[in-house]
């Protein structure tokens, strides 16, 4: 099994090989509006999309209550969206609002390079997700991802927390 950064590198070069005029974001972002975990939410928490990542910014027309993760030094922040979003130093969009208690939020939308059919993640690198997901193990989570990322097994250490739900096109 290949190790996690020569994965990350992998799909990350693979992705951007897979065009995306709106179609495969709105298919997924179509099935996660009609999934019972996402009906039932008030509160969730979303990604701002960086290049080559599904974009879900369209689910921000439903009636819910929708937040932004901002970076922390290690620690993930829980900020309601609004209208103003700053760049940040790893070059993620995050909302310039002040942060609320993440107890309040229902479902957390996770983004990832994969996910394996254990559902754990192969995100980014960072840490962050799994670091918050740890603190809040009650937030329910659910990464969409292209069905082309889901594999078998990836590579998972003990600090990996696998998620709820996966949603593919």
């Amino acid at each position: 099994m290949q190790n996690k950064t020569d994965l990350r590198k992998e799909i990350k070069q693979a992705r951007k090989d897979i065009p995306d005029t709106g179609g495969l974001s709105r298919r997924i972002a179509d099935k996660i509006r009609k999934s019972d975990i996402y009906k039932k939410a008030n509160h969730v928490l979303l990604f701002y999309p960086m290049k080559y990542e599904i974009n879900l910014l369209t689910l921000l027309e439903d009636d819910k209550n929708f937040y932004f993760p901002k970076v922390n030094g290690e620690d993930l922040l829980v900020c309601p969206a609004g209208t103003e979003y700053k760049k940040s130093n790893l070059g993620i969009y995050e909302p310039c609002s002040n942060p609320v208690s993440p107890e309040i939020i229902d479902v957390a939308i996770v983004p990832a390079l994969a996910v394996d059919k254990d559902k754990y993640r192969l995100g980014y690198g960072g840490g962050f997700y799994d670091r918050f997901l740890y603190k809040y193990p009650k937030i329910k989570t659910l990464v969409p991802i292209q069905s082309q990322f889901v594999y078998n097994q990836l590579p998972h250490d003990e600090n990996d927390i696998p998620v709820n739900y996966v949603i593919t096109e």
